[in-house]
């Protein structure tokens, strides 16, 4: 995928840059793998919000997609690469031997009629494949990676996102992640070979509040250009410093350099090295 900038005919489109959608294959999703996606605005059952700056936007079909890779010994084939509104990579849509259809995302050199697989077992490492973590070789790139057995991939599923094998223990594989942290995954674990695709999607400039509005995004407001009744740095004349020692939120909580993670997490002792750096 490429990056397409226009003639810059508004102030919105001078800056704003556009993928050019030539990946693409299938304009229309598969019917039996899209549901409506609910919209909430950011509020509650009581209808008071709890989570600022959502609202409006696009009507979606949410992709069922499949995480966990869990077609042991049936191949597909891909038939078509499609957009998603609600993600950054493609997806594929693979039709397996037995007749059943899954959504899966689309990693680095996926196309259409290639085939690809999964399996408990180890089998050929190419792009697209799927295998537990203690059979694909160190150093390749892998994406979709699960935390327990069976649970689905949950780490590396964004655009241009790739693990990478340092090493496979006794139990662990040793995974280095985007961020920098190294940490140990069971070896039984599922992973998908390569890495995630639509590379350039980071590239993608907006250019004007409205492309926001169409992503359910509302408008979010400084401290500082706030009444004091609405935030810790708002008041004075002017443009006023916010006069404390430390930002604050909107409800008074430091708003920086403060720890949010448990240091309760079982997880914790599966870290080896931070993404700042520090072990554990």
């Amino acid at each position: 995928m490429a990056i397409k900038k226009l003639k810059p005919t508004t102030p919105g489109r001078r800056g704003a840059s556009f993928e050019d959608f030539s990946d693409i294959t299938s304009k229309t999703p598969e019917e039996s793998l899209i549901v409506i996606r609910k919209k909430h605005a950011g509020r509650n059952a009581q209808g008071k919000i709890t989570v600022r700056h959502q609202g409006g936007g696009v009507k979606r079909y949410l992709r069922l997609v499949d995480f966990k890779r869990d077609k042991y010994g049936v191949p597909g084939v891909v038939k078509t690469i499609e957009y998603d509104p609600s993600r950054g990579p493609r997806l594929a849509l693979v039709n397996y031997k037995d007749g059943e259809k899954r959504y899966m995302i689309v990693p680095v050199g996926l196309t259409v009629g290639m085939e690809v697989a999964s399996s408990r077992e180890a089998i050929e490492p190419k792009v697209g494949n799927a295998m537990p973590l203690e059979f694909i070789p160190v150093g390749l790139p892998v994406h979709n990676v699960e935390l327990e057995p069976g649970q689905g991939g949950r780490l590396a599923r964004g655009a241009g996102n790739a693990l990478f094998i340092m090493s496979v223990d006794k139990k662990y594989a040793q995974l280095k992640l985007p961020s920098g942290e190294i940490r140990l995954v069971k070896k039984e674990c599922l992973g998908t070979v390569g890495q995630v695709g639509n590379i350039d999607r980071r590239h993608v400039t907006l250019g004007k509040a409205g492309r926001s509005r169409y992503l359910g995004r509302r408008p979010t407001v400084r401290g500082t250009a706030m009444n004091p009744n609405d935030h810790p740095h708002g008041g004075g004349e002017g443009n006023q410093s916010i006069g404390l020692k430390h930002p604050k939120t909107k409800w008074g909580k430091n708003a920086y350099g403060v720890k949010t993670r448990s240091g309760k997490k079982q997880s914790n002792k599966l870290i080896i090295t931070r993404r700042n750096g520090k072990k554990l």
